[in-house]
């Protein structure tokens, strides 16, 4: 039956497949409830609400007797850091240029188990299922390390010693009995280039993550205000970042994704900030129709567009943004959503002089009535005196 799995796994595109056993995610669990009690989860409240279950994949199907890990390789086909030095374009991360992966590995898994589960039943073996990805509550990571795909680096995230950082994973519960793989072990060594390389030190020891520092979790999961202190290093990355990913030693064996969907849209590779400015809710529907930047909505990624745009000048501060996206930010003033115009004032108050930016406070703050919007404009402009 195993073999059937590997077989399956081979015909739907996976360039990995190891199975583990269902106690074999050791102090995972243990771990998790570390970083939660050290509010590391930010506002992603369903971790502790979640947390027994992902302690002991028992927890969440008492009849799981193996789990068969699937990794499908997203590597990208040129270097995702490049677009950094390019302050008039967004950087998406990689896994979003294209199609969203829960679709893609989910169909897979499915006819995966649909074939799995028929020929069990031919040979009267259990057959029951269950497949997951990325969205219940299961260790992916953990259960990838036990399954011997790859091992959870100082950043937090999987490493393979045959793709390097870009590996989707999806998750096969079965009540069969399967042969489980060796564990692979931890070859990060010395090495903590994804550490050093993190834009707002959110490691705040090897192993650990603090989302509430981190840009993939800020620009996509949190859904308020961005922290001002934070906001210059966040730079132009506009969903996600792949920082600690791309620098990784181990992507020197990182081979190009073969799944056509996966490969980055030329639109989505570096847009320009003041084309993504200008989208209404229509338009970014549409622009991002099948890519998982839809999931975070039109507002919360204008909020990620702005900040980018008020960092169109590097992290000095000192108004030497772009001016040519003045304009892109400015129509944002009144936005019917308070989040988009408050990042408007904040990138405003990074590209415009002391004059300019008094002239539009005046002009604004008389039918501003949100709170958090005012609050933008009194800190931008105490930042000036």
């Amino acid at each position: 039956m195993k073999s059937r799995l590997a077989e399956l796994a081979a015909a739907e595109g996976f360039d990995l497949f190891r199975v583990a056993a269902p106690d074999s995610i050791g102090k995972a669990g243990d771990r998790l409830l570390q970083a939660i009690a050290a509010g590391h989860h930010g506002t992603m409240d369903w971790l502790p609400e979640t947390a027994t279950r992902r302690s002991d994949p028992r927890n969440l199907w008492p009849d799981v007797r193996s789990i068969a890990l699937f990794g499908l390789n997203y590597g990208p086909d040129s270097d995702p850091l490049e677009s950094l030095e390019q302050p008039d374009v967004g950087t998406i991360s990689v896994y979003a240029r294209n199609r969203d992966y829960h679709d893609i590995i989910k169909g897979a898994l499915k006819r995966i188990g649909s074939q799995f589960a028929a020929a069990a039943r031919r040979m009267d073996l259990p057959g029951d299922l269950k497949v997951f990805v990325d969205t219940a509550p299961v260790m992916e990571k953990p259960l990838a390390e036990a399954a011997g795909l790859g091992w959870q680096g100082k950043h937090t995230n999987l490493v393979s010693r045959s793709h390097g950082s870009w590996l989707f994973l999806g998750v096969l519960f079965t009540n069969a009995e399967l042969p489980v793989d060796t564990p692979e072990t931890d070859h990060c060594g010395q090495c903590q280039a994804c550490l050093d390389i993190c834009p707002t030190d959110a490691f705040p020891a090897p192993y650990q993550l603090d989302a509430r520092r981190c840009i993939s979790y800020l620009t996509i999961e949190h859904k308020g205000p961005i922290d001002r202190a934070l906001r210059p290093a966040i730079g132009n990355r506009i969903f996600g970042c792949d920082d600690c990913l791309a620098i990784c030693p181990w992507n020197k064996f990182a081979q190009v994704a073969r799944e056509a969907k996966l490969a980055a849209r030329d639109d989505l590779n570096a847009p320009a900030l003041a084309d993504l400015a200008a989208l209404d809710d229509p338009a970014f529907r549409s622009l991002f129709s099948g890519s998982p930047v839809k999931r975070i909505g039109r507002n919360r990624f204008l909020r990620n567009v702005l900040i980018a745009i008020g960092n169109s000048g590097g992290n000095s501060g000192d108004n030497s943004g772009d001016r040519a996206l003045v304009p892109a930010a400015q129509n944002h003033l009144h936005d019917p959503d308070p989040l988009v115009r408050g990042a408007a004032v904040w990138a405003l108050s990074r590209l415009c002089g002391d004059e300019e930016f008094a002239d539009l406070e005046r002009s604004s703050i008389p039918s501003e009535a949100d709170e958090t919007v005012c609050e933008e404009w009194r800190a931008a402009r105490e930042a000036r005196q």
